[in-house]
């Protein structure tokens, strides 16, 4: 009787899961207006050996690597010292953290525009200290992106690890320091094992979202710094050639679960060691 009302529950759930998620992301990966699924396996195929499309694929791993690394190292600290914090303040200290996720993130790239502009914040700074005689040209580069994005996604990354240190009890840190450790290697022996479930977590979030993004990499890299976001609306909005559009999608879907393919195995890992 419980396992029939609790189909029931999840009925309207999984009803709406479908028709709203997995049967439209079907269509738009392997049935698009007037295209054969061969056509879109064919354009895929051509996409893997193609040398601009290579570099766009290229560009959009290796700046989700980054950015994911730059976020899990700056956000696990910071989640760490927010979760053992005993301060008053540690509350607001946390919301001040996270706040960025309540902007849109057309206002928080926006900023970006007027910091790294050719008269932004950074290169009048540098040409007041005779650094540089010309301010120079950081918009429309990887590093606009890579900056823009991080911004973007530390906040997600330190809420997901701040979950995640908050679950290890703190009288294991006092456990292992009680014995002999020190305070660096309690953190590196004792907290980032029992919260990688967390980092986990927090990297596959940012790595799909960096992937996936494009209000950034548009507005920060511009036509010259191509990622696989921008490359689709171009196919679906500019060109409309749907077979590179559903290619390029499913590229990025394939990315995605592979990231969390991997990550869900280092989680078990680490989990069993």
């Amino acid at each position: 009787m419980k396992s029939r009302t609790a189909a029931l529950l999840l009925l309207p759930g999984l009803v709406l899961l479908v028709a709203g998620f997995l049967v439209p992301s079907f269509v738009m990966l392997f049935s698009p207006p007037g295209i054969a699924p061969a056509e879109i396996f064919v354009r895929f195929g051509e996409m893997l050996t193609d040398p601009y499309d290579l570099r766009i694929i290229g560009r959009t791993v290796g700046i989700a690597l980054i950015v994911t690394a730059i976020c899990i190292s700056l956000g696990f600290p910071i989640a760490y010292l927010l979760a053992r914090s005993t301060s008053r303040w540690s509350g607001v200290l946390l919301a001040l953290a996270i706040f960025p996720l309540l902007l849109s993130n057309v206002v928080r790239t926006f900023g970006w525009l007027v910091v790294l502009g050719s008269n932004g914040a950074i290169g009048q700074a540098l040409v007041g200290l005779g650094i540089v005689d010309k301010a120079p040209q950081l918009l429309y580069t990887e590093l606009a992106i890579v900056l823009g994005l991080t911004q973007l996604f530390l906040p997600l990354a330190i809420i997901s690890c701040y979950s995640a240190v908050a679950q290890v009890d703190p009288g294991l840190d006092d456990a292992a320091r009680g014995l002999g450790a020190t305070r660096t290697r309690t953190f590196w022996t004792v907290v980032i094992p029992l919260s990688l479930p967390g980092i986990v977590v927090a990297a596959t979030l940012v790595f799909a979202g960096s992937v996936t993004a494009y209000t950034t990499p548009y507005l920060l890299g511009g036509s010259g710094q191509r990622m696989l976001s921008t490359q689709l609306f171009s196919y679906s909005s500019v060109t409309i050639d749907w077979a590179s559009a559903s290619a390029t999608a499913l590229i990025m879907t394939i990315l995605v679960f592979l990231v969390s393919g991997l990550s869900s195995l280092v989680a078990r890992r680490g989990a069993t060691s």
